[in-house]
Order: structure tokens, then C-alpha cells, then sequence
């Protein structure tokens, strides 16, 4: 099977990813709402630990031979997401937090971690036009051994759904 992205593939894919990643949340006992705020996408509320989450979700698809790119979470410059991230969890009260989904041909991963852990840990040399989650083995081996990062793999188990042999 191979991917083959429409032309509204970018938002079908970031609705996606936002809303699996509600859905774990509110598997996990949160309290979660899907709001439409410059700098976040999901406010999750754990009512047991008493903690509000600001996140923003980043969510692409790779294709073959493209697996390991990184997916860039903030872009600096004019549009500068980390602050609109920061704003919009100080505005609602909220701990800034991160969530990536990234899907290929065979699985999917979703991984969710505090800016604060994004920052002591992954973020690399402050001064980039742009902070990515990188993707190589190495990386997402780290993040398996962190406890602060959640981390979800989906396997695709595809029988028949190949619309290009029709």
C-alpha cells in the first residue's frame, strides 16, 4: 500500500490527530475540550492530579523513504508559535504542553510531553528559525526511555484498501 494525499490531506490529518489525542486523554480520566485558539488545540483538565493542559498538536504523514523527517512544532520569526503557545496558556491557565502525531504507510506513533521536558531535553540550540521533534531511530528510542514523554504506537493492519488496483 502506499499514501497518496488529497489536496485537503493537511487538515484532515490535523483533525485527526487532535482528535485521537482527546480521545487518550479522555481514556486517561481528563477532562477534555477541542478548542479553536491561536497557540492551542486541546485544553485537558485532570480533575485527580488537579492540573489544566494547554496543548498543541502537530500531526503528519510520511511517506515511504520519508519516515524519519522531523516534524517541525514551532516556527519562529513573525509567526512565532511558541509564543502564541505561551500566550494562550497564560490567557486559560494552562501548563503548555506538546503532542506529535506522526503516521506512515505501516503504523502511527502519538507522543505527549510538557514544554518544560520538550526544553530540558529535545529542543537543541535556541536561535532556529524553526524546534523540531525528530524522528530517527535514536530519537524515538530516548523518548521510549523517558518517563515524561507519552508514547502510543498504532499498528495498521490493512487487508483491502488499495483504491489505485480499481
Amino acid at each position: 500500500m502506499r499514501i497518496v494525499k488529497s489536496s485537503r490531506h493537511s487538515k484532515t490529518i490535523g483533525d485527526f490527530g487532535e482528535s485521537l489525542v482527546c480521545n487518550w486523554l479522555s481514556r486517561s480520566g481528563f477532562e477534555v475540550v477541542w478548542v479553536d485558539h491561536t497557540g492551542i488545540d486541546l485544553i485537558a483538565y485532570s480533575p485527580s492530579a488537579k492540573r489544566r493542559l494547554g496543548i498543541t498538536v502537530k500531526s503528519r504523514t510520511r511517506t515511504r523513504g520519508k519516515e524519519e523527517e522531523p516534524v517541525h512544532i514551532f516556527v519562529y520569526g513573525k509567526r512565532n508559535d511558541r509564543k502564541r503557545l505561551l500566550d494562550a496558556c497564560k490567557a486559560f491557565a494552562c501548563e503548555p504542553w506538546i503532542a506529535v502525531y506522526v503516521e506512515t504507510v505501516t503504523s502511527a506513533d502519538i507522543y505527549l510531553t510538557s514544554l518544560e521536558n520538550y526544553d530540558m531535553k529535545y529542543r537543541g540550540k535556541a536561535g532556529r528559525a524553526r524546534d523540531a521533534w525528530k524522528m530517527k531511530r535514536r530519537n524515538r528510542e530516548e523518548y521510549d526511555k523517558d518517563p515524561n514523554v507519552m508514547h502510543m504506537r498504532i499498528k495498521f493492519h490493512v487487508t483491502n484498501w488499495d483504491w489505485h488496483q480499481r
